[in-house]
């Protein structure tokens, strides 16, 4: 095998281990990078070829105003481009796996902070398997930063069909809140080729239409008017103009805004099935334009700021633009780029000699390179989003759920061996039965490590939930209504052993002897 054939199979590999999807293509060189526009956030024309995790990750709290995003679907097959189209060497899987594409950090973080979406992860793995709790956690890691980047006026659109439609509109109620579930959208489009042999033709996508609050930009689509309804202006004024009298007036056709468009979408072709159309490019998941401008025009003002974190083959970025609207768009598709510029030539937007990187409107920029956050700093951070440190985290404070559990169940240990003693009730059982929790809640920030860790019993911890402290769970468990406490001296014990066992994981990390307990458990 030769070097660089070796340096790619590693490379392949590290994105898998560490969950992310890549597709093929050829690679974008240096010279294709237009990084005139220097800046650690993103700025208005920018496409990242980079993980969309990444990318989340570094866009400042509360600056986009849009998400429109069209994501894989789980749909348990390979996606190829046409031959010989604009989109040539585009593919991407769109299977999942929990060991190859879930990263176990963020299983770490989904059940600290996101106790709702874990229980739809969970949900899912139980009803429809672990290829489906994989795919449900790697899209919920990247639609929790998308909530955290929406402005409070800011909206999302997720593209979804039946493959995943049930467990995704869950998993987004556990982000953005069941309140704030706007629409179900149903994009139809007519029956073709040959039906199936059991139930009906599947002919329609689901677009879930979330507010980040109960505020938000809505400008209500309209279209045609049915024919019956045009029929009853059936009068015409001196000036040819069609109308219809009312008692207290008239109301003239040419006023009317038209038909309100409602949450079902018919009068949108798909591009398989229209004729002809100069959009096709051949990338194998290509969404028409006017469905994004209908998106876009609705859910955004002109000039505000949309974003795409699976931009493809770049019908968000292009709609947008064509709208009038700033973009962002990110995909880890080495083509995204060029099929970005392609796109907008065929709009008839390109000018000049510098045909491959100058448009009549500026720059369309290329990162390689996530964006850094800058609102970290106090002065610029938005209040409710302000950190009560903004110290790097000790190593110690990166230990995983899993590592926790291991150090603290040999200090909540029974001195018999019996088992591990909740610290919540007393009570002596199997590991089996134990789950960590936060002594202070995150509710009231607290901290995710281990100093602020402790194993309780299942029915203590769901007592105690995320609005309970550590205190206050054992004032309920000693409630006459809820007698729940078994042995309040054993649950003192197990308190007592776990805070000395975290202050010694503190002061001892990573030394010989911290090392040797670690590899005894």
């Amino acid at each position: 095998m030769t070097q660089p054939r070796r340096r790619q199979k590693v490379e392949k590999r590290r994105k898998f281990c560490y969950g992310e999807r890549f597709r093929y293509g050829l690679r974008v060189t240096a010279s294709a990078t237009a990084d005139s526009a220097e800046s650690r956030q993103p700025v208005n024309r920018t496409l990242y070829h980079c993980d969309n995790l990444d990318v989340l990750r570094g866009i400042n709290s509360a600056t986009i105003d849009l998400i429109a995003t069209d994501p894989p679907f789980n749909k348990s097959r390979d996606f190829h481009a046409t031959p010989d189209s604009l989109a040539k060497g585009a593919r991407f899987e769109d299977r999942w796996s929990w060991d190859r594409d879930v990263h176990p950090d963020w299983v770490d973080a989904v059940k600290d902070d996101w106790e709702g979406v874990w229980s739809v992860i969970e949900a899912s793995r139980i009803a429809a398997g672990e290829d489906m709790a994989a795919f449900l956690c790697w899209l919920g890691v990247r639609l929790m930063e998308c909530h955290r980047v929406l402005k409070d006026t800011g909206s999302l659109y997720l593209h979804i069909d039946h493959t995943a439609h049930a467990y995704a509109k869950c998993l987004l109620d556990g982000i953005f809140g069941r309140a704030n579930f706007r629409n179900e959208l149903v994009w139809c489009y007519p029956p073709g080729g040959k039906a199936p042999k059991f139930g009906y033709h599947r002919k329609h996508d689901t677009l879930l239409y979330y507010g980040k609050t109960d505020k938000g930009v809505f400008n209500h689509p309209y279209g045609d008017m049915p024919p019956q309804t045009v029929a009853t202006y059936n009068k015409v004024d001196e000036d040819g103009r069609l109308y219809k009298e009312y008692p207290g007036g008239r109301q003239y056709l040419d006023q009317t805004p038209g038909r309100p468009i409602p949450d079902w979408w018919d009068d949108i072709v798909s591009l398989g099935q229209a004729v002809s159309s100069k959009e096709r490019t051949g990338y194998p998941t290509q969404k028409p334009l006017a469905l994004y401008e209908r998106i876009i025009r609705a859910s955004s003002n002109p000039g505000d700021m949309v974003l795409d974190p699976f931009a493809g083959c770049a019908t968000t970025p292009v709609a947008a633009e064509r709208q009038g609207r700033q973009w962002i768009g990110i995909d880890i598709w080495d083509g995204a780029y060029q099929m970005v510029l392609d796109r907008l030539e065929q709009e008839n937007l390109k000018v000049g000699d510098d045909a491959s990187k100058r448009l009549n409107f500026g720059e369309v920029y290329l990162r390689t390179t996530p964006p850094e956050r800058t609102d970290y700093d106090e002065a610029r951070l938005v209040p409710d989003l302000r950190l009560r440190t903004q110290r790097p985290p000790e190593p110690w404070e990166k230990l995983s759920r899993e590592d926790m559990a291991r150090i603290l169940a040999a200090a909540q240990a029974h001195p018999n061996g019996e088992g591990v003693i909740c610290a919540g009730c007393g009570r002596v059982l199997e590991m089996e039965f134990m789950e960590l929790d936060h002594i202070t809640p995150k509710s009231d920030r607290g901290a995710n490590h281990i100093l602020n860790r402790i194993l309780l019993c299942r029915p203590c911890n769901g007592r105690k939930r995320n609005h309970l402290t550590l205190a206050g769970l054992l004032m309920e468990n000693k409630r006459p209504a809820i007698k729940w406490m078994r042995n309040e001296t054993q649950a003192q014990l197990a308190r007592d052993n776990a805070e000395k066992r975290a202050n010694w994981v503190r002061d001892n990390f990573g030394n010989g002897e911290y090392q040797a307990f670690v590899a005894g458990l």
